[in-house]
Order: structure tokens, then sequence, then C-alpha cells
């Protein structure tokens, strides 16, 4: 008798494991009709069934609609509140409402420390390093994951680091120079590849660990170190991925670059804070820089993390 129901038990899971995504059609007709389901409703598919649930968080579904066109971009920022603790918000740009939803589950050890970086990859959400007025540079990584709306610890930083340059070129994770512990080489910088869970650790002379701030331009990593102190030209650094060096940056493009600099559609724009405030746009058919306009810019401290699809 046990065994009988032992063995109807087994048919029960297997049979359960076949059943179709949506009645009467074919796994690829289904998946071809619900992955034209806005994202806002994700959640809700999610709670449909296992097998739609695991089809949601499946890589399978994520490489779909980004083959078809079908991801959607949302925006997240790295705020830090009147109490200063850190919190994560996520915006809809296609909601009518146009309001940013505070992400729940943001690491607790995490909250109030400062120099941290905050990086997009495929649909994960990394925060990565930081440090705080007791605390020495960290090499501590999390990882929220868009899919199933959760936190949880990556690999580790190869080198404890805050305010250091991070951005993501290749599907890799780059976290460059900054402030460490005393072990730790200022000269260095870190990739992480996501397929493995692993970083892997790089020297080069021409990395300085104050960074102000950096941009991926060209298929290329720019850091800008600042301003020298023997004279007025701003010093940055390019990354060759064909080489894997660092070089110096373009003199020309490099002069322009005083201020908060954003790349959009392969153009370049600086926010020029040297004398008043004004947009500046990098023409590299001319190679000069030109005022797109006049800006008026509130002061907050938000971090922008930029894309995640």
């Amino acid at each position: 008798m046990e065994l009988l129901e032992s063995v109807s038990e087994s048919s029960n899971q297997i049979e359960s494991t076949q059943l179709p995504l949506l009645y009467g059609l074919p796994d690829d007709l289904a998946i071809f009709c619900l992955s034209r389901v806005p994202r806002k409703y994700h959640p809700r598919l999610k709670c449909v069934s296992k097998r739609w649930r695991e089809l949601v968080c499946s890589e399978e579904w994520q490489y779909y609609r980004r083959k078809n066109n079908l991801d959607e971009t949302w925006i997240y920022a790295l705020c830090r509140d009147k109490f200063e603790q850190i919190c994560c918000y996520v915006l809809d740009p296609s909601s009518p409402s146009r309001c940013w939803k505070l992400i729940q589950g943001l690491p607790p050890r995490s909250s109030k420390r400062k120099g941290m970086a905050f990086e997009v990859l495929g649909k994960k959400v990394y925060l990565l390093g930081g440090c705080g007025w007791s605390e020495d540079a960290t090499d501590e990584v999390y990882c929220y994951d868009a899919s199933v709306n959760t936190w949880s610890e990556a690999a580790p930083l190869s080198t404890a680091r805050c305010y250091f340059a991070c951005e993501v070129l290749d599907e890799k994770i780059y976290a460059i120079g900054g402030l460490g512990s005393e072990s730790s080489d200022p000269h260095s910088w870190d990739t992480y590849d996501p397929r493995e869970n692993s970083w892997r650790s790089h020297l080069d002379p021409n990395i300085v660990p104050e960074i102000e701030d950096s941009i991926v331009m060209d298929g290329k990593i720019y850091i800008r170190c600042g301003t020298s102190a023997v004279s007025s030209h701003v010093y940055a650094v390019v990354y060759e991925p064909s080489s894997g060096t660092w070089q110096h940056a373009d003199a020309d493009m490099v002069s322009g670059w005083q201020g908060p600099a954003v790349v959009v559609d392969g153009t370049l724009y600086v926010l020029n804070q040297s004398s008043g405030t004004r947009l500046m746009m990098w023409q590299k058919e001319t190679r000069e820089w030109v005022a797109v306009g006049k800006a008026v810019i509130a002061s907050y401290e938000t971090t922008l993390s930029g894309l995640l699809r």
C-alpha cells in the first residue's frame, strides 16, 4: 500500500512538471505571448503557478525579451535620506504616475556607508565596497535581482575599496582605484565576471587612488583623476580593452571634462562648473567642446545608476 502511494505521488509530480504554460498551446508559443506582458505585471505572473514563476525568473525569459526588443528600461537610484541612511528607489518611466518606489531589503550593514559604488549589469543591481567613520574600506558586494526582488551577497571584491570608479564594459564590472585598506595597492583594479561570480585583480601604474569621475565611451573606460597640482590641466586615463592597459586620455577631450559627465547615445556631455554652470558637449568630428545651453541644477545627494533592463 505504501509503495502504491509513493508511485502515485511520483506520477503526480512528473505530470505537474509537464503541464503546459498555457493550455492548448506549445510552450514556444506560450512564451511568445507571455513575454509581451509589460514588466510591471511580472510579479502577478509569478503568482499564477510554479512554472510561470520559474519562467519569469529564468535567463531564458530575459534572453527572449532582449532578443525580441521587449525589454523595458527602468531607472534605479541610490540615495541618502535625512537620517544619513542609504536607500534604493526604482522608477518605471512608462508609468503615468512617474512615482519612485522604495526597494525593500537593502543589507543593513551597508546602510550608513559612504564611498560605495552602484552599478547595473543585466537584470541585477550591484552595491559595492564603501567605508564609514569607524569602518575601514570593505570588499563586500551585494546584488539585487530584479526578477525575484531580493538582495543577496555576491563574490567580494579582490581589493577592499571606497570612493572608487565603477563601470560596466563587455558584460563585466570594473572596480578601479579609490581608497582601500593599508594592505591594498592604490594602483589596482578588479574585474567581475557574473557568469563565474568571481573577481580578478590587476595592477597598472597609470591608475591613481584619487578618482573624481568615470564614463564609458566608444567601448573604452575613461577615468578623470582631477587637476594636476603643477598645472591646471585635468589628468585622465583611458582603458584599452585590446591591450588590457591604461593610457593617458586624449588631451583635447579631457580639457573640457571639468564637471560631472554622462554619455548619451555615444555623445559625451559635461556639466562644466568652472565658471558658472554650463552644459558642454564634446564633438568628435571637430574635436572641440561646444555649449549646449544653460542649466539650472538643484543640489541634492543622489546617485543615478543608469539603466536596468
